[in-house]
């Protein structure tokens, strides 16, 4: 397992080794329907400045038939990235409850693993949107992340939002690499790095 805190530091070629090499089309979706998404496609647009089309895409519902339709067209994703993280508000504007999120979710793991696509597990909206954010009795947050981040093949996560080393326990145990920042706006360049562009 192997922590990368990335903050305007170089990696060294083991601890470039041992992450993910991450390829284009990415699709991004939400576990939760939080903003964390919206949050990310930024991040990428800064990572792809003027790159029409864009090689990345977001789809707040994304589902396992997203991929196979994808897959069809010769141009499979190659990437899927699952913002981690609910939001009440959102699931009740979409008509959803987490019981379906956490459905979808898993069912669209399955088929990227089947399409061999690298899953990212990402938290970037930091402790305001983890259990000490939320309603009392609500445990929406931490749903999101028990059925995304064991499942990932890498973790992007604010540093913030593991205060109390959640997702550092859940890289230790799964053996998942996990890149930390301090800012979001740190992910525009470790991106650029994670995909060759720089």
């Amino acid at each position: 397992m192997i922590t990368l805190m990335a903050t305007g530091s170089l990696w060294t070629a083991e601890q470039a080794a041992d992450l993910p090499k991450l390829e284009a089309p990415v699709l991004l979706t939400s576990c939760g329907q939080s903003p964390g998404a919206m949050m990310l496609k930024v991040v990428m647009m800064r990572v792809w400045p003027g790159i029409m089309p864009p090689p990345y895409e977001i789809k707040e519902l994304a589902s396992p038939d997203d991929l196979k339709s994808k897959k069809e067209t010769g141009t499979p994703y190659k990437t899927l990235v699952i913002v981690m993280g609910a939001s009440l508000k959102g699931m009740g504007a979409a008509g959803i409850s987490m019981e379906n999120e956490l459905d979808r979710i898993g069912k669209l793991i399955a088929e990227a693993k089947s399409q061999g696509m690298t899953v990212i597990g990402a938290h970037i909206e930091g402790m305001k949107r983890r259990a000490q954010g939320a309603s009392a009795g609500d445990t929406t947050d931490e749903q999101s992340i028990d059925a995304v981040a064991p499942n990932s093949n890498l973790l992007v996560i604010h540093k913030d939002g593991n205060a109390d080393n959640r997702f550092s326990i859940i890289s230790k145990e799964k053996n998942i690499p996990m890149l930390e920042v301090e800012k979001t706006i740190d992910l525009v360049g470790e991106f650029k790095k994670l995909f060759g562009l720089v």
